[in-house]
């Protein structure tokens, strides 16, 4: 059973830089897909970015690209997301997660983590 951990949140003001982190047990994780969610209070979950394992690459959401970078360590069994130019409007909880596939849907995931808080204010 894959047991993932997420670190790293916080409040920070606009423009400011956070590295969540995300430890993994179990077996599963090098040859799992891993991603970023997140969800607003009285929004949806959403999509933000996934690696694949080996060369397969990795994939963004329009509303983070180019100021987020998803990076794995798989020696460490960790997956990272380093987010830069932070705004008020990336306040939410983020979610660390393990998918069967890459591309990564919601219905490919078969671990959760148990989020960590981002607040970013103006």
């Amino acid at each position: 059973q894959v047991q993932l951990i997420e670190s790293g949140g916080g409040s920070v003001q606009t423009g400011a830089s956070l590295r969540l982190s995300c430890a993994t047990s179990g077996r599963a994780f090098n040859s799992a897909a891993m991603a970023w969610f997140r969800q607003a209070p009285g929004r949806d979950r959403e999509f933000l970015a996934a690696i694949g394992s080996g060369p397969i690459g990795t994939s963004y959401a329009d509303s983070v690209k180019g100021r987020f970078t998803i990076s794995r360590d798989d020696a460490r069994d960790t997956v990272y997301l380093q987010m830069n130019s932070l705004k008020p409007g990336d306040t939410a909880a983020y979610y660390c997660a393990a998918s069967r596939t890459f591309p990564v849907y919601e219905a490919s995931v078969f671990a959760w983590g148990q989020g960590t808080q981002v607040t970013v204010s103006s």
